[in-house]
């Protein structure tokens, strides 16, 4: 995620990005706002939503905070003439070794632990290395290098024929739950996927089908920030479909996921243990960024900390989409406070820093949640900034968006993974797409 501090990935398109010093830094990079932190200002508690055209119920309170072998020996040994023997004497006879004594054939198999110089092979220094003999039959379900396809996969991920690194599975990821989908990559900049979701359908006590969706992103300079996105995803997530069917009210079912989410990505810094931190005090402890949304039959709620987005995109694009979440950024800190202009704050080298996020060494944790009741079918884009940042305002989100990702939300969700990794790729991309009003289990893409 772009950001400050060392390990910062800032935004390609943004201007002037640059370091910022301080803990975990944004998108997955947190400004120094905690005890160790630099003194930014910690954001105030969220205040009313601004009004969203065409969703009545916006301006709602947020919800409070609580190669081959080598050559055999030969099978006989002749014994020379004597340099002494008279020329006319008869030849020594060839002594053959007795059948039982001769060494076995060499193997299929190809030595390396034996220098050529050592088998009497010339003397090199170097160990052989050869193809794989294609006569060995592979390791039953043994993984076969996607470079040269012949060498088997060892238990860290490498071939052991040619050294090459083998996809991980959070590479790239996909995901249908009934109507609901997400995708998240890689990236093109990045060694591994930091980010992380879960989606899922369940019903609520009357019937009606509830769609969740949750999207996380570890900060990248905090210690396992890709154990921390999916510990979280999978802990709001659960929370969200234990607590819905139960009877609570989707805004306070989405404020218990985030503490949930938060409790699960602490537990991970209890983890490292005493030693550990001893050893490496300058490590921060596991952090990420979280964003949700529920939607029902009539109402859609948001929850977030950090700034990975939610956005709305109507079915109709001649009405217009809206931004649902405000990031716990720098950027977005000046421009609340009226101390400088969006473009302005947004070109700053700090812009990116998050104010807020999940992890043992946050501040305080203070969940944003909101709702919000749609007059009209549309789509919840749930998102990390490896995607907004490839379109960042609500028009250019609604641009983005396939007009039948409603109907597609699969389809929509690899499009615009796709729109951002043709914009440069430059972090982690996930989004997860959930079509309002919420319909049945089942329904959604072929």
């Amino acid at each position: 995620m772009p950001g400050a501090g060392p390990s910062g990935d800032a935004a390609a398109h943004r201007p002037a990005p640059g370091p910022h010093a301080g803990p975990p830094a944004s998108a997955g990079h947190p400004t120094g706002v905690g005890p160790q932190g630099d003194g930014a200002a910690r954001p105030a508690a969220p205040g009313p939503q601004a009004a969203v055209p065409g969703i009545p119920g916006t301006g709602a309170p947020a919800y409070p905070a609580s190669a081959g072998p080598h050559p055999a020996a030969p099978d006989s040994q002749a014994t020379p003439a004597s340099d002494t023997a008279p020329a006319d004497a008869p030849p020594a006879p060839v002594r053959e070794a007795p059948v039982q004594d001769r060494p076995a054939a060499s193997g299929a198999g190809v030595r390396l632990d034996r220098r050529a110089s050592d088998e009497g092979g010339g003397g090199g220094d170097d160990y052989t290395l050869q193809a794989p003999d294609p006569r060995v039959a592979p390791e039953p379900h043994a993984a076969v290098c996607v470079a040269c396809r012949a060498g088997r996969v060892d238990d860290d991920g490498y071939c052991e024929n040619c050294g090459h690194a083998q996809p991980r599975e959070r590479d790239h990821m996909e995901q249908e739950r009934g109507p609901v989908a997400a995708v998240s990559d890689r990236g093109l900049r990045h060694h591994r996927n930091e980010d992380a979701f879960a989606v899922g359908t369940t019903t609520l006590p009357d019937g009606s089908p509830v769609s969740v969706a949750v999207v996380c992103d570890g900060v990248s300079s905090a210690t396992r920030p890709d154990e921390a996105s999916l510990a979280a995803s999978r802990a709001a997530n659960a929370c969200l479909l234990d607590a819905l069917p139960r009877g609570t009210h989707p805004q306070q079912a989405m404020h218990e996921a985030i503490l949930a989410a938060s409790e699960a990505v602490n537990a991970l810094a209890d983890e490292q243990g005493v030693e550990a931190r001893e050893h490496a005090p300058q490590q921060n402890a596991p952090a990420c960024t979280i964003v949700g949304a529920v939607v029902t039959a009539g109402l859609l709620v948001v929850g977030w900390v950090g700034d990975s987005r939610a956005y709305w995109i109507p079915v109709d694009r001649s009405a217009p989409a809206a931004r649902l979440t405000e990031d716990d950024s720098w950027a977005a800190q000046m421009v609340a406070a009226g101390l400088m202009g969006e473009a302005e704050a947004y070109a700053d080298h700090r812009a990116h820093a998050i104010t807020g996020w999940l992890g043992a060494d946050a501040y305080e944790l203070e969940p944003h949640t909101a709702a919000f009741k749609p007059d009209r079918p549309g789509v919840v884009v749930v998102c990390t900034d490896g995607l907004w940042n490839y379109a960042e305002s609500a028009d250019e989100m609604a641009e983005a968006v396939p007009a039948d990702a409603a109907a597609r939300p699969l389809h929509a969700a690899r499009v615009l993974v796709g729109h951002a990794l043709d914009g440069g790729g430059h972090d982690n991309v996930t989004v997860a797409l959930v079509p309002f009003p919420a319909v049945p289990q089942g329904a959604g893409s072929a």
